[in-house]
């Protein structure tokens, strides 16, 4: 019996654990997608105790504490952090087969050197031993990046944000990880949601000029693009919750944008005319501008009204959506090809129903002499679990160039999640493995290492130009 967490977690064979601590433990990490805030990384955030490192904004864990009974009062309300540190704690020991049960501990055993199974019982102690660790120093937000080797931070921004904070972040002398934003009009896009006017002033403000009309937007969200890409922005990010694409003159969609501009909701139809035709733009502004997009589909979010109501966004209360993605992504894409305006893209979808759609679509859309041009994203969100990331990568290894991979991401707003990288690898080179002790592929070192390698870190540096 393997003992829990040891050095070869997850590694089931001997090719593995030869290519994981051979060529894949000490990389770097570069995290092209998360979530992290660089105010809190320019202040260098210091974490008073556990339950702020762990629990605040983290709806990963909310959801698990909700299923286990444990009042909101203790998940997001104004319980203590330590009521809330032990709800968690008692909540952990269910998840058994969840990746929460292995990630909370690999956190604690890598940047704590706690080595504790976490329970109600022993909460206390651990809480004691890791808030004494934090209070040691060394375990501020940047000390967490730097410690973790991480040399790229791709965060999430939106076109109005001022990117103060990635400015002030490269003034800083004793801190090597490049911090860059990624651009992300969602807002732009949601054409029929309440946020949609308050949004339109202040992209306004922060372009300095009036939008009036459909050309105005756009010239907007062109002017914003390029002062991102001032501030060393590579990749741009649209949620689409369904792939949206319908055909129309530039004149429908001005008529659709200036019926919202008077505060009137549009069709279906026009919002998928108006969504379309904007994001055909975008695609040309990235491609001009030599980023790569990325495209996440097929999430359900807010789902429940009455708990959107009293907390808000990105609570813990979304799900896998069911949309359909081939016709309509499809069509965006060829649409893009033919107006040569077409950049890398990655694409991901919550549903892995839609591995093998993806996988087999973006075939169709390669070349340009771009190694893997169009990318099968990385698990993603309900689906970076062990499972997933295994399913993920054979989808992506039996339609195009598992090689060619770019990798892992957080998708994180957590300062300690960088273990998921490790997690990844391991289950990467057990895979690998596998293949090879079974007579799959051949146990070729130098090609092996190649491919490990490729995937874990410099295919993800050679894709974006880091």
């Amino acid at each position: 019996m393997k003992t829990f967490l040891d050095e070869n977690f997850l590694l089931t064979n001997e090719t593995a654990v030869h290519l994981f601590h051979e060529y894949a433990k000490d990389l770097p990490i570069i995290d092209y997608h998360c979530h992290l805030s660089p105010k809190e990384i320019y202040e260098n955030k210091q974490f008073n105790n556990i339950t702020e490192a762990w629990l605040y904004g983290d709806h990963y864990k909310w959801r698990m504490m909700r299923a286990n009974g444990v009042e909101e009062n203790k998940v997001t309300g104004e319980a203590s952090d330590y009521d809330r540190f032990v709800a968690w704690a008692g909540t952990l020991p269910m998840a058994i087969g969840n990746p929460l049960y292995h990630w909370s501990h690999m956190e604690l055993q890598t940047y704590f050197g706690v080595h504790d199974l976490i329970n109600e019982q022993n909460a206390p102690a651990i809480w004691e031993k890791v808030n004494a660790k934090l209070a040691e120093g060394g375990s501020r937000a940047r000390d967490l990046i730097t410690n973790s080797k991480v040399t790229v931070i791709c965060t999430t921004d939106d076109p109005v944000d001022s990117l103060e904070y990635h400015i002030k972040i490269k003034e800083i002398k004793d801190f090597n990880t490049q911090v860059l934003p990624s651009y992300r009009p969602d807002k732009a896009l949601e054409i029929n949601r309440a946020t949609f006017l308050p949004w339109i002033a202040q992209l306004e403000k922060a372009a300095g000029t009036t939008i009036s009309s459909y050309d105005d937007l756009l010239g907007a969200l062109e002017s914003r693009a390029e002062f991102f890409n001032s501030v060393g922005c590579k990749v741009s990010d649209h949620a689409l919750d369904y792939v949206p694409f319908a055909v129309a003159t530039k004149e429908e969609v001005e008529q659709i944008f200036k019926s919202a501009l008077a505060g009137n909701s549009v069709s279906l139809e026009d919002e998928k005319k108006y969504k379309a035709f904007t994001l055909l733009f975008l695609g040309g502004v990235y491609k001009k501008l030599d980023w790569a997009m990325q495209y996440h589909i097929n999430a359900s979010r807010n789902n429940n009204g009455q708990a959107f109501a009293k907390l808000g966004p990105d609570t813990g209360f979304d799900s896998i959506n069911d949309s359909l993605v081939a016709s309509a992504l499809t069509g965006l894409l060829s649409s893009l090809a033919v107006a040569d305006s077409l950049p890398r893209t990655i694409l991901y979808s919550l549903n892995a129903r839609d591995n093998e759609i993806l996988a087999s679509l973006m075939g169709s859309f390669q070349g340009d002499g771009i190694p893997g041009k169009i990318q099968l994203g990385a698990a993603w969100w309900f689906n970076d679990t062990k499972d997933g990331m295994v399913s993920q990568m054979k989808s992506l290894g039996n339609f195009g160039l598992l090689g060619r991979f770019v990798g892992m991401l957080t998708d994180s707003r957590s300062f300690l999640s960088y273990t998921r990288h490790e997690y990844f690898r391991r289950i990467l080179c057990n895979m690998f493995g596998e293949w090879v002790e079974a007579g799959e592929f051949p146990n070729d070192e130098q090609l092996l290492k190649q491919l490990v390698q490729g995937i874990s870190y410099n295919n993800a540096k050679q894709y974006f130009g880091f």
